[in-house]
């Protein structure tokens, strides 16, 4: 019976810990129901684990600072596999990038497709094709 209930107590303990890891990737800030376009310079880009992030600078109509736009992506491992590197972009590079909104209205998006202006290269993730049946 005792090791029974060690048994029990180690399996609730990985249940428990496995949770939080779990929440931790989840884009349910972003409302993949729409999209944005966000046509400007690339501040910063953050090669980086567990996402990848690309800071945007977004100047306004009103002669106040840039705004900063957080573009969260995956992972670099899963991002190299598709072709990128830590050289992807450049701080100056003039991008487009099209993303899921923050539901909060916040300036940020979860990355979906992104074009450097200057030479039209477009980099996404591609997803896996579904086996077929």
């Amino acid at each position: 019976m005792k090791r029974y209930i060690t048994n029990a107590g180690m399996v609730a303990g990985v249940i428990i810990c496995a949770t939080p890891v779990k929440a931790h990737h989840s884009f349910a800030m972003f409302d993949p129901t729409r999209t944005i376009t966000v046509t400007e310079t690339v501040k910063e880009f953050q090669w980086t684990n567990p996402h990848v992030l690309i800071w945007i600078a977004v100047d306004n109509a009103r002669n106040l600072p840039p705004i900063v736009w957080s573009i969260e992506a995956t992972s670099p491992g899963v991002l190299r596999r598709q072709g990128w590197n830590k050289d992807s972009l450049k701080p100056g590079d003039r991008v487009e990038v099209i993303g899921n909104p923050l539901r909060d209205g916040s300036p940020g998006a979860g990355f979906v497709r992104l074009k450097i202006l200057d030479t039209g290269e477009i980099l996404g993730v591609k997803l896996p094709t579904p086996p077929r049946e």
